[in-house]
């Protein structure tokens, strides 16, 4: 299916939409209700993350300018390369959210005003702010915009969900220590819009707001800077022994101490969806083009399999079932395992990763492709030979294998092995027909 046959509806209609069917007795009539299909919001750490998220079925992403973001060491977008990103994603009915969710200190105002109006300009679709000061000035220099409360706001009840929303936020980023339940008590007492992070990593504190990489490094993760040392593997020293090293163990698994597994809620979209929620967010400005194609396309595909879906199976939103494929899909796309968090109560220890900062990725990307055709012109990303079986994704869940018959250079050169960088021509069997630009090839 269309991507865009789902795009979110306005926050006038925010759970459902009313679908009348039919029961067995002719004449005789009843309506059932079937929820609408949320955002799906990508991370677009640079223009060309931007354009694979769009490519893989994003409604809507969200990047970071040079200032006030918390994703300082993402590549980020120039004043030049914000516009023609805007440009891009608006030419392909994508909204564009601009982050503005650093915890700000006196001196980070300076050129705020400057900012705020610069993104008027560029007509970006909202503003993703944590800190009131940074809300307040945009409310009154630029209202024109739609702002969107980050989840560095730790908004965990109803009642600050009303607070925010009567200062003129518009959406809700709700803190990722929610469970399913109080998500929905939110939903039912709140009318502004609602977004929920379903997929990526996890800080090991409380909605993000960690001082552990300022305290290591003096990189402050509320300032955009995390240095990650949640990632590190800890030993213990002891005071009158310097240079000795002691294993601190949790378990035999190993000292990764603070490394919780990465947030997948997969599996639990028809409950959030039957919830009501407005937004589903991938976490992920610093991850590669591999993992936000790789993620966007799985959960594109799982909320139109949802959409799909018959009025009459929401009834009972916990009994649907995605087909395995999305799950194994998922386990490709690597990182840290999976934990649904929150979800059904408080995490334990079975959500943290002890053994290495991230588990062992399987499956690689080989090459973009950049010119579309029967043997496409691809950019290398890792060691492609002849002879090597691999996969083209395609948005959505399908995945065709493809075997390596011969590369050819620009210049006409026939070569049996291709390096990162290299831009080739690809001859495959089957052939590469249905191949479309931007789409990825994986091992």
């Amino acid at each position: 299916m269309n991507s865009s046959s789902y795009k979110k509806q306005t926050s006038d209609s925010l759970s459902f939409t009313a679908i009348e069917e039919k029961t067995g007795d002719v004449g005789k009539g009843r309506t059932l209700v079937k929820p609408v299909i949320p955002e799906l919001l990508a991370p677009a750490g640079s223009y060309e993350k931007l354009v694979t998220a769009i490519h893989y079925g994003a409604d809507a992403v969200y990047l970071g300018g040079q200032q006030f973001s918390l994703r300082a060491k993402a590549g980020n977008f120039s004043p030049e390369t914000m516009a023609d990103a805007v440009s891009y994603a608006h030419a392909r009915g994508v909204r564009v959210f601009v982050t503005i969710n650093i915890l700000a200190h006196n001196q980070d105002l300076d050129g705020l005003d400057t900012y705020l109006l610069s993104l008027r300009h560029l007509s970006v679709d909202g503003l993703i702010i944590a800190d009131p000061g940074i809300l307040m000035r945009a409310r009154q220099l630029v209202p024109q915009l739609a702002v969107h409360l980050s989840t560095q706001a730790n908004v965990t009840n109803y009642a600050a969900a009303s607070f925010w929303l009567s200062q003129g936020v518009s959406r809700l980023n709700l803190a990722r220590e929610l469970s399913l339940a109080e998500i929905a008590e939110i939903r039912e007492r709140v009318a502004g819009e609602l977004e929920i992070f379903v997929h990526g990593a996890l800080c090991i504190s409380y909605s993000g707001r960690c001082m552990l990489s300022n305290y290591l490094t003096g990189r402050d993760a509320n300032q955009g800077n995390c240095a990650h040392p949640c990632r590190y593997s800890y030993a213990l020293t002891e005071e009158k022994r310097p240079g000795q090293y002691f294993p601190v163990e949790e378990d035999e698994r190993g000292t990764y101490i603070f490394n919780s597994k990465d947030l997948c809620l997969l599996e639990r979209l028809p409950e959030l969806v039957a919830a009501g929620v407005n937004s589903l967010k991938i976490e992920g400005r610093m991850k590669s083009i591999f993992y936000v194609g790789g993620v966007m396309r799985i959960y594109r595909a799982a909320l139109d399999y949802l959409a799909a879906l018959p009025a009459e199976v929401w009834q009972e939103p916990a009994a649907i079932v995605l087909p395995p494929v999305f799950m194994e899909e998922i386990a490709k796309t690597g990182t840290r395992g999976g934990t649904e968090n929150f979800f059904d109560g408080r995490p334990g220890q079975n959500e943290m990763i002890y053994h290495s900062s991230r588990v062992e990725q399987t499956t690689l990307p080989v090459a973009v492709i950049k010119v579309a055709g029967k043997e496409p012109l691809v950019e290398i990303r890792n060691v492609l030979m002849v002879g090597e079986l691999i996969e083209y994704m395609f948005p959505g869940i399908e995945v065709i294998p493809l075997t390596v018959m011969a590369m050819h250079t620009e210049k006409g050169e026939q070569i049996l092995r291709a390096n990162p960088g290299n831009r080739v021509f690809l001859s495959t069997e089957p052939p590469l027909s249905r191949g479309i630009e931007n789409g990825i090839l994986r091992r």
